[in-house]
């Protein structure tokens, strides 16, 4: 039974998502500010359903026994792709390697199952190959297929993580597994780093999308439904043909860190590090998970790479896990006194796999040798280290399998995106849609109607896919990058047509003939990690376009249904009262054609799928401040659990609070901060062609572009001028209405860093709106050469130039609004910051 609270919606009974959580003790769980407490008896002995089988042990010794220092250190290297060769393997042979978010094979995103083939059986042979290392140990490939094979064109894309939870179907969660481990083996890859059993507490955190709930029992119930769908089960088909291994991400305490600061800090106490952080290892471990990722963020201070007590102590000695401990993307460099070439603290803490992207991999392959020679690094952790990597390879069969072109299911290319994996994708879809508002019974929506379908998020398959689709932000794409997926209007419209009513896409909501209802979608833009994190849950606090286009249909008294696309439950007050009917959507992933099966009736006006998803993150009846389940103070707009179906009788109120003490920064506009910033577009140019930055390389001739670390991951890039042309990147802003703060500017600054002693010229320039290039009268550039000529090399520093030197003789009457970088020398140059301030004590440099 579902009540109205004032302005609050509650649940009082009849929740089956509360799962074994409600038949326990009913204390309040809170997480409190505490210092951690050393009781390692409060983490229990893992009774994994994979046992060790002697044979494979006395096998590991015979291994270990004839292995040098050197190929022994090489098991516990992971570089990426884009930063080794297949001689380089051959070389070195590498125990695993990688690809990251949107890094594909010869560096083409749009490359095809084939080449990823290609890719692994070159690597594989390179690894067996013993004529430089002597060594014939089978290398293996990790991805991140966390919603599907999500970096390969054409593959089976399900809902986030977040749908899935409102799903709360743990036998749909091991199908998706299973279905994502059997695309994976297409392309000849052994390892997935999934499944993410974080449990959220701050939704601003921008992983938030890649938890399953607020609550760990439904963590606990996923982590071994995804692990045993990956890897298959103990007794049956364990790391079969068609099985992949698994990795449970990211230990421990990542979803609790302070304000939901990505890799910040874990202040909680172990108790609840355990209660709350640690359920999925519980229920992933048990199931058999050969691999643990550690985590970026720190509990009290510490940084879990680094952390002996929780990697070694709990997890492998307590918890009595027997796999190996991979890093995450040169998190051993965060370290205190570590950096990512050299780092001796995350093997001794218990990290059993450095995950090393970028060229830092040889200095840390060769630091690591040394540091084993000096005793700094014992021999006997270095053989630990190695016995689990080759433990979990024996299991995994690598030794006896064919190499990756020749297995079972290596290049049958019609099994990625095959028909019966969508439709368990749309299956999903389905139930993880949550119906938060349906006042009048509006839905479900008769096809026979005029129906307008609207808003930006309608015929957006990237968008609702979100991040980690193709591109690691998920950003960049186009329908065309996801072939045989379905946007949400494609499904509507395909219903609406079969019944003979009428659908009409506009994205704006202009129209010639009044519609019976309208459907608008819309919501958050695709991010991943950090890139993601947000300051508060207000939706489009600074410029409320969408609620515009929904107030638009209620002023013309036309019915409208919302469906929100979002990786977090948002604060949408004012949207929610301008709908008639509000559907979560979550991020539903290729298959869009799923939401019109619920929200659409069939020919007949009969219910052709009714809503089943129920809210596994509490809804926020403020923008800023977190509720989750079972905490002593617990206020929510809609609680943990809620969800309406076509039974429910409730109206939710349309006269939510608007009113909010969210501050909107009026002063100052940043471009890039360790992230583009959302108000603007990047875009690569040379000479005649313009191809905007959607992926971590990006090549055009006359320049290079790629992202790089200063601080954490990809949270900078670098531009390589190769001196044969103009070339650059250019910034621009979105809503030209911005402008004016780029006219009250101050200073731009840019954190930098060169690489060379001598700098060649390099131009910042401003343009009027649409002249980024051509018009002379209305551009205005600064020769910053000598600036960086002063730089200290490889090291970063910020420079400043005076807005008078940028803005100086533009047309008055037009709007400034973009900003580029370019040059025609050679010159290398990383930028990790660009923001205009409007500070008046800038010590601003001269126009020179």
């Amino acid at each position: 039974m579902v009540i109205k609270l004032a302005n609050n919606i509650a649940i009082l009974g009849g929740l089956s998502l509360i799962m074994a959580a409600c038949s326990g003790d009913k204390t309040p769980i809170n997480p409190a500010v505490s210092s951690p407490q050393v009781k390692n008896e409060i983490w229990p002995k893992i009774q994994s359903e994979v046992v060790q089988d002697p044979n494979i042990e006395t096998r590991i010794e015979s291994l270990l026994a004839t292995m040098s220092l050197k190929q022994k250190v090489a098991q516990m290297i992971q570089p990426e792709i884009r930063d080794i060769t297949v001689e380089d393997m051959r070389e070195y042979g590498f125990g695993s390697y990688l690809n990251g978010g949107g890094s594909f094979p010869n560096g083409n995103k749009q490359s095809t199952p084939q080449d990823w083939i290609n890719l692994a059986e070159q690597m594989y042979q390179a690894s067996i190959d013993d004529s430089l290392d002597g060594s014939t140990i089978p290398t293996m490939w990790g991805t991140d297929a966390v919603h599907g094979h999500n970096n390969v064109i054409g593959a089976t894309l399900f809902p986030h993580n977040i749908g899935l939870g409102a799903a709360n179907n743990p036998d749909l969660i091991e199908k998706i597994a299973a279905i994502t481990a059997t695309e994976v083996m297409v392309t000849g890859i052994d390892w997935v780093f999934a499944p993410t059993v974080a449990v959220v507490r701050d939704d601003r955190w921008g992983r938030t999308y890649e938890s399953y709930s607020e609550d760990p029992e439904i963590v606990k119930a996923y982590a071994a439904s995804i692990v045993r769908g990956l890897q298959g089960h103990a007794e049956q088909d364990f790391l079969g043909d068609n099985r992949v291994i698994s990795t449970v991400k990211h230990f421990v305490g990542d979803g609790g860190t302070q304000n939901g600061v990505d890799q910040g800090d874990n202040l909680t106490s172990e108790q609840v590090l355990f209660d709350i952080h640690a359920q999925g290892y519980v229920g992933g471990l048990t199931a058999g998970a050969q691999s643990v990722m550690a985590s970026f963020n720190s509990w009290h201070g510490n940084k879990l790479h680094g952390n002996k007590y929780l990697l070694t102590d709990v997890l492998k000695e307590k918890m009595g896990f027997d796999g190996f401990v991979v890093g995450d993307w040169n998190g051993h460099g965060q370290i205190k006194g570590c950096s990512n070439e050299n780092c001796p603290q995350a093997v001794n803490a218990g990290l059993d796999i450095y995950m090393v992207p970028t060229s830092a991999w040889k200095p840390l392959f060769h630091n690591l040798v040394a540091q084993v020679e000096s005793g700094e690094i014992s021999q006997a952790r270095i053989d630990d280290a190695v016995r689990r990597i080759l433990r979990v390879k024996l299991r995994a069969g690598l030794f006896e399998k064919p190499s990756p072109a020749n297995r079972k299911y290596s290049g049958k290319t019609e099994l990625i995106g095959q028909k019966s994996h969508r439709d368990i994708a749309r299956q999903a879809v389905r139930e993880s849609l949550v119906l938060l508002k349906n006042n009048g019974n509006l839905l479900p929506i008769s096809p026979k109607q005029n129906i307008l379908v609207a808003g930006d998020g309608a015929d957006n398959i990237g968008k609702q896919a979100g991040g980690w689709s193709v591109t690691w932000q998920g950003t960049g794409n186009t329908n065309a990058d996801f072939p045989g997926g379905s946007s949400i209007y494609d499904g509507i419209a395909a219903k609406v047509t079969a019944a003979g009513g009428t659908s009409t896409l506009s994205v704006d909501g202009a129209f010639t003939d009044k519609p019976d209802v309208a459907i608008v979608v819309f919501g958050e833009e695709p991010y991943a990690e950090g890139q993601g994190d947000l300051e508060h849950l207000a939706y489009q606090a600074e410029n409320k376009q969408d609620l515009a286009l929904l107030e638009s249909f209620k002023a013309q008294g036309i019915p409208t249904i919302s469906v929100f696309i979002s990786g977090r439950p948002m604060w949408v007050n004012a949207e929610l009262n301008a709908s008639d009917a509000f559907v979560a959507a979550w991020l539903p992933g290729t298959e869009g054609a799923g939401v019109a099966e619920v929200i659409l009736a069939d020919s007949q006006n009969q219910v052709q799928f009714d809503f089943k998803g129920k809210l596994a993150f509490s809804w926020p009846n403020d923008p800023q401040a977190m509720n989750n389940r079972l905490d002593t103070e617990y206020q929510p707009l809609f609680a943990y659990g809620y969800g309406l179906d076509y039974t429910s009788t409730t109206d939710v109120p349309n006269d939510l609070t608007t009113e909010t003490n969210v501050k909107i920064q009026a002063s100052g506009l940043a471009v890039f901060s360790g992230k583009l910033d959302p108000k603007w577009s990047m875009t690569l140019f040379s000479a005649q062609q313009k191809k905007e930055v959607s992926s971590n390389t990006l090549t055009l001739p006359h320049i290079g572009y790629r992202t790089i670390d200063k601080n954490i991951q990809e949270d900078a890039f670098k531009l390589d001028f190769l001196g044969s042309g103009k070339a650059g990147v250019s910034f621009v802003l979105k809503n030209s209405s911005l402008a004016e703060m780029l006219t009250n500017a101050s200073a731009l600054v840019l954190n930098i860093k060169t690489e060379q002693a001598k700098t060649n010229s390099v131009f910042v320039k401003m343009a009027c709106s649409g002249q980024q290039e051509n018009n002379a009268a209305c551009t205005q550039a600064v020769d910053i050469s000598h600036q960086l000529t002063q730089l200290s090399d490889n090291t970063w520093t910020d420079i400043t130039i005076d807005m008078t030197c940028l803005v100086q003789g533009l047309s008055a009457n037009e709007l400034v609004d973009s900003l580029s970088i370019y040059s025609d020398s050679n010159n290398s140059l990383s930028i990790s910051e660009l923001r205009f301030v409007t500070s008046t004590d800038i010590d601003s440099k001269s126009c020179e």
